[in-house]
């Protein structure tokens, strides 16, 4: 099986999370030779270790970015550590071919509804088209691109509402279950 490296970018999984701590838990339960790396205990300050970080990705035959989908993008903490990591030389250039050729997985969830991201909609647009940035960086770094998992109406702001929290619990169990199933696909 390949070596698979699961990257969660959560500014605040502990306190501040309901979905991205379930689908992690789960998928820790279900895929348990994966590596994990949560960023924002393993680096409260965020101050990256940027050889162990590197290391990680070279070691990974498949990378997953787990994130909750902060204004349209992944969290500023995992930007950050994307601008820290993925430096010249290491990821892309001329020179940087660490990761050519690993492959290269988002998963993510947000708290508006699937529904709201298409053409016309509240969002404006489908969520396709907001992963481009991301699907250019796996370009530049010469990873595949095999898609992502997404689910929306995972709101943080609807756990106290035990119907909606019983609901949000098994989407994000079934997120995690849908990331298993692509992961072992490969």
């Amino acid at each position: 099986m390949s070596k698979i490296l699961v990257v969660s970018g959560h500014t605040d999984l502990k306190n501040n999370s309901f979905a991205n701590k379930i689908i992690l838990g789960h998928l820790e339960k279900i895929m348990p030779d994966a590596e994990y790396v949560y960023l924002d205990s393993q680096y409260p300050d965020w101050n990256f270790d940027v050889e162990l970080e590197q290391n990680r990705l070279r070691n990974a035959d498949v990378i997953v970015f787990q994130f909750p989908f902060f204004w349209y993008g992944v969290p500023s903490l995992m930007h950050k550590w994307m601008e820290d990591v993925f430096v010249h030389g290491f990821s892309h250039g001329s020179k940087g071919k660490a990761l050519v050729g690993k492959k290269f997985l988002v998963s993510f969830t947000s708290g508006a509804p699937e529904d709201l991201y298409r053409t016309g909609g509240v969002q404006g647009y489908p969520v396709d088209d907001f992963l481009i940035p991301l699907k250019q960086f796996a370009k530049a770094c010469g990873m595949e691109w095999i898609g992502y998992v997404y689910s929306g109406g995972l709101s943080y702001a609807s756990r106290h509402d035990d119907e909606k929290l019983n609901r949000m619990k098994a989407k994000a169990l079934t997120h995690a279950e849908r990331v298993a199933e692509k992961l072992r696909s490969l």
